[in-house]
């Protein structure tokens, strides 16, 4: 993934990827989520309830909450086949078409002989939906589980219901032994937010495109044109042979991860760039950026491919 889309035309966006309504479990109707998120300063968001027979199979229309610069895409939250350790899959489908033709998944318990999660995420993939796999942590996902995903554009890496609910809201390790594999897959923080708790605007994602349109956020999303953060900012990121440099806001900390344990960073006060050298991840073929600021909040970059 080249870095080149900081600099390019356009503005970074904040958007929600994971969010529920009373379509599904949620607590609020859609039109009030939609102003509550508008409200809160948010450029766009994505209704995703839950893809079951019980709720059926909702795909909600909420392009009536378009205007004044905020923009919804379509989505759900995807269930069906079974992971090792018996429970049904949850898979984000954003930009799903209202056509998309259900699976068997009457209810939130996995149905014998149903389609397979891997099936479901290459249909909503091939569909036009940008697809993530939700929750790691929490789903109790292993890494067979993860490896059989390959429609998957993305994992999500922080999930802040989880965090707030359970304590089980990240990731990374899900993420990286992917990475490590050579699969060139992408990272979103989301809210999963259903407002019977407080689990809402905690994680977002900052897509850069030149018009806020649910064509333009989606295309973006698939070609990883963005960044995840749950406080601190990223205004550019340049990738030399031998160091990486960021601008950022004011951060304390500035980390490169690779392949592995290998990483390199820099601390500080009130950082607002910094530069970072690549030697201790020589022979890594990816790296990925973490900016931390005082208060603990985090910003996280799509991993990028060395070898170009």
């Amino acid at each position: 993934m080249p870095t080149s889309f900081f600099t390019t035309a356009g503005k970074f966006y904040r958007g929600n990827l994971h969010t529920h309504s009373t379509r599904s479990d949620g607590a609020l109707d859609p039109e009030e989520v939609c102003r509550r998120y508008r409200a809160e300063g948010y450029d766009f968001f994505v209704l995703t309830d839950h893809f079951v027979g019980l709720f059926d199979y909702p795909i909600t229309d909420t392009t009536g909450c378009h205007g004044h610069g905020f923009t919804t895409l379509p989505g759900a939250e995807l269930h069906t086949g079974t992971m090792e350790n018996g429970h049904l899959w949850h898979l984000l489908a954003v930009g799903l078409p209202s056509d998309f033709t259900p699976p068997d998944a009457p209810h939130f318990r996995p149905v014998k002989g149903s389609e397979s999660a891997p099936d479901i995420a290459r249909r909503a993939r091939d569909a036009g939906a940008f697809v993530a796999i939700a929750h790691p942590h929490w789903s109790g996902l292993t890494e067979a589980d993860a490896r059989s995903i390959t429609a998957a554009h993305a994992v999500e890496i922080y999930n802040h219901g989880c965090v707030v609910d359970n304590d089980r809201g990240e990731g990374f390790l899900t993420l990286e032994h992917l990475l490590n594999e050579g699969r060139h897959l992408n990272l979103i923080a989301t809210d999963d937010a259903h407002f019977n708790t407080p689990d809402f605007f905690g994680g977002w994602v900052m897509v850069k495109v030149e018009k806020n349109t649910p064509d333009a956020l989606l295309e973006a999303l698939k070609e990883g044109r963005f960044y995840s953060s749950t406080g601190p900012e990223i205004h550019d990121i340049r990738i030399t042979k031998d160091s990486v440099e960021v601008d950022c806001t004011a951060a304390v900390n500035i980390i490169v991860q690779g392949c592995g344990s290998p990483m390199a960073n820099m601390r500080g006060e009130a950082m607002t760039t910094g530069q970072i050298s690549l030697e201790r991840l020589t022979g890594s073929p990816w790296i990925r950026i973490t900016i931390i600021d005082r208060a603990g909040k985090r910003a996280w970059s799509n991993p990028f491919w060395l070898d170009g």
